[in-house]
């Protein structure tokens, strides 16, 4: 058996994985913190809508739709001068935080903002003629209703960031994608491509199981 994991030092195993998760998890945050705002915007801008704006809907639309465009290993070197001047490194997990959350956050907005479509426009009208304030509207009538969209949308974006984090490794960023790149493909050593795509793939399957159960769990339709 050790004949085939000859390689494999499983403490640097176990600190990618754990470089891995912060990269993940601290990402994901920040993408849910800016993308549904974001979300929002575009949805309550849009035509129609509570605060109908074609100037900021559009320009707003152009920002994300550009940073959408842009793959992600070029984004990682696009962005560097400015997560120097974020977090003062463009190496290592943080950084490697900042163009993540640049990639994914666009993403999630327009997940955010298609499943506020969604909402019948019956429920917005019934909560104006009630007297609610547009801030009312949004925070107890439109995100509640569309908790388990929201749900499933930020275990989208997750699975996608762990697609990411693991491109990052291309620029010294650590974590699983690092040590497969450095390891695994530059040194020829299949058992810690292997160990370490193992890894992935069980993580992506841990997210979309707990994504699918939050989203079942809030779900009161």
């Amino acid at each position: 058996m050790m004949g085939w994991f000859a390689n494999i030092v499983w403490s640097d195993i176990g600190q990618a994985t754990l470089d891995t998760l912060i990269m993940l998890f601290a990402s994901l945050a920040l993408t849910i913190v800016l993308g549904v705002p974001l979300g929002v915007l575009l949805f309550l801008t849009g035509e129609g809508q509570l605060a109908q704006s074609k100037l900021a809907n559009r320009t707003l639309g152009l920002v994300i739709n550009l940073l959408r465009s842009i793959p992600f290993v070029i984004l990682l070197i696009l962005m560097i001068p400015l997560t120097l001047l974020l977090v003062g490194t463009s190496l290592g997990v943080a950084g490697a935080i900042p163009p993540l959350v640049a990639g994914a956050a666009p993403f999630y907005a327009r997940l955010v903002e298609g499943a506020l479509r969604e909402v019948p426009r019956v429920t917005i009208e019934a909560a104006q003629a009630m007297g609610a304030t547009r801030f009312q509207i949004i925070v107890k009538g439109l995100l509640p209703e569309t908790l388990p969209s929201l749900i499933s949308g930020a275990t989208v974006t997750a699975v996608a960031l762990v697609s990411f984090t693991a491109m990052a490794g291309v620029v010294g960023a650590g974590g699983l994608g690092d040590l497969a790149i450095r390891y695994g493909y530059q040194r020829f050593q299949t058992d810690v491509m292997l160990v370490t795509v193992v890894l992935l793939i069980v993580l992506v399957q841990l997210i979309q199981f707990a994504g699918d159960y939050l989203s079942r769990r809030f779900d009161y339709r």
